[in-house]
C-alpha cells in the first residue's frame, strides 16, 4: 500500500458542475431563536444544548443510526468523558426528520425557538439544502452530516460540513485514472437525476483535466443490463465510472463481469456501507472502490481507535457514516471551547481554518467556504457474500482531493 504524505490544502480552479440548489429562505423563528450572540437568559454555567436532527426512521435510517452512534462516541472522546465543553454541560436532543425536509425544518424551528444555538445531523442532501438557510437566518451553528451535495459548501457563514462532499468522490476517481489528457472515460448510470448529475460531475472534474467523457445511460426500470454492458465494452474506455442505485445492482455487476468490462477497463465505483458488499458478488474483486470511510481505513490511528472502541462498547457497529457523527462532535466541542457557549459567530470563527486529527487522519475546516478537507481512500473487496470485506489500497492526503474553493455566501 502506498500512503502519501499529508500535503497543504490546494485551492483548485476546476470548473464546478452546475448544481440545482433550493434557494427558498425559510421563515425565521421567534426572538428566542435569534442566537447570534449575547445572553440567552441563563448564567455562564448554562448547559450548551445541541439539536441532533437526523434520519432515525425512513429510507436512510441505517445511515442515520451510523451517524448518531458516531456522534455519541465523538462527544465522549472530545469531552474526555466529562460531557462538558468549555465548562458547560453538553445536552443533546434528538429529532427524527425521517428524510423529509419539511419535518427537518419543523424540528429545527422548534429547537431554535427554545433557544438552541447548535444544530447537527442531516443524512439527506435535500434536507441539508433546507436546513442551511434556516441556520443563517437565525444565526445558529449548523454542522451538516453525511449529506454530500456540493451546494452546501460555502452556502453561508453558519453552515459547516462534518462529512465529505461529492466533488471529493470524483477527485478520488480522477486520482485513480492518473494523467487524464487523451484518456477516455465512460460514466455508466441510470437515466435519472442521480445518474445525470454524476455524468455532469465527471465531465466537470475529469473532463476538465483533458479526458474525453461519455456516458451510457440505462432506463431506471431496465432489468436486462447486458446490452448496456456491451455498449460500454465497445467504447473501449480507459476508465468506467459506475453510478448505480437500486435492486438491479447485482444484475449490473454480473453483466459487466460476463461482458469482460471488468478486465478490459479500470472500473471505479463508490464503496457504500457494509450491507452493500454482497451486491458485487464475484465481480467485487475486479472493481476499484473510491471510499469515504470504512473501519480500518484510517490506519488504526488513535482517533479512529477511539471511535471504533466507543461505538462497539455501546453496542453499535462502525460503518460508512459513523465517522461523520464523530467528526461533528469534535467540531462542536471545539466551537464551544474556543468560541464560547452563546456567541455562534464566535463559534464559527473558532472552526474556520481549524486543522485537527480526525478518524480519517489529518483534516481541516477550510476557512473560506467551510469545506471539510480530508483524506479519501481507494479500496478493493476481498471475499464474496457476507464474508466480503474492504482492504485499503491507497490513501489520498487531504490536499490531493480538496474540492475547488468558493467564497461563502455570507
Amino acid at each position: 500500500m502506498r500512503r502519501r504524505a499529508v500535503g497543504t490544502v490546494q485551492h483548485r480552479t476546476l470548473t464546478a458542475a452546475v448544481l440545482a440548489a433550493a434557494g427558498l429562505l425559510l421563515a425565521g423563528c421567534t426572538a428566542a431563536g435569534q442566537a447570534g450572540g449575547g445572553a440567552s437568559g441563563g448564567g455562564d454555567d448554562e448547559a450548551v444544548r445541541v439539536g441532533l436532527v437526523y434520519s432515525r426512521t425512513g429510507l436512510l435510517a441505517a445511515y442515520g443510526k451510523q451517524y448518531r452512534d458516531g456522534f455519541t462516541a465523538g462527544l465522549d472522546y472530545a469531552t474526555k468523558g466529562t460531557g462538558e465543553a468549555g465548562g458547560h454541560r453538553v445536552e443533546v436532543t434528538e429529532q427524527d426528520d425521517a428524510g423529509d425536509p419539511g419535518k427537518a425544518v419543523s424540528a429545527a424551528k422548534n429547537l431554535i425557538g427554545k433557544g438552541y444555538r447548535i444544530l447537527a445531523g442531516t443524512t439527506d442532501s435535500g434536507v441539508a439544502l433546507q436546513m442551511a438557510p434556516l441556520a443563517a437566518q437565525n444565526k445558529v451553528l449548523y454542522v451538516n452530516g453525511p449529506a454530500a451535495t456540493d451546494a452546501v459548501t460555502g452556502v453561508n457563514a453558519y453552515t459547516f460540513r462534518s462529512g465529505r462532499q461529492s466533488y471529493q468522490d470524483i477527485l478520488t476517481a480522477a486520482a485513480m485514472l492518473g494523467d487524464a489528457k487523451g484518456r477516455k472515460v465512460t460514466v455508466l448510470a441510470q437515466d435519472s437525476t442521480f445518474g445525470q448529475a454524476n455524468v455532469a460531475a465527471v465531465k466537470a472534474v475529469i473532463g476538465g483535466r483533458g479526458a474525453a467523457v461519455g456516458s451510457v445511460l440505462a432506463p431506471p426500470g431496465a432489468t436486462d443490463l447486458t446490452p448496456f454492458a456491451r455498449q460500454v465494452r465497445a467504447g473501449a474506455p480507459d476508465l468506467v465510472f459506475v453510478a448505480w442505485a437500486g435492486a438491479t445492482a447485482p444484475a449490473l455487476w454480473t453483466a459487466l463481469d460476463q461482458q469482460g468490462v471488468l478486465t478490459s477497463s479500470k472500473v471505479v465505483t463508490g464503496l457504500a456501507g457494509t450491507a452493500s458488499y454482497p451486491v458485487f458478488g464475484a465481480a467485487g474483486a475486479k472493481v476499484s472502490f473510491l471510499a469515504h470511510y470504512f473501519p480500518g481505513a484510517g490506519g488504526g490511528n488513535a482517533v479512529e481507535k477511539a471511535m471504533l472502541d466507543g461505538v462497539r462498547k455501546a453496542g453499535g457497529t462502525p460503518d460508512l457514516f459513523t465517522v461523520d457523527g464523530f467528526t461533528a462532535a469534535q467540531m462542536i466541542v471545539r466551537a464551544v471551547e474556543e468560541g464560547g457557549a452563546t456567541d455562534t459567530a464566535a463559534m464559527a470563527k473558532a472552526l474556520e481554518g481549524w486543522t485537527f486529527d480526525g478518524v480519517k487522519g489529518r483534516e481541516q475546516v477550510r476557512a473560506g467556504d467551510h469545506a471539510l478537507v480530508q483524506p479519501m481512500f481507494v479500496a478493493r473487496l476481498n471475499g464474496t457474500g457476507a464474508a466480503a470485506r474492504p482492504e485499503l489500497v491507497d490513501s489520498l492526503a487531504m490536499g490531493e482531493v480538496a474540492p475547488p474553493a468558493k467564497p461563502a455566501a455570507g
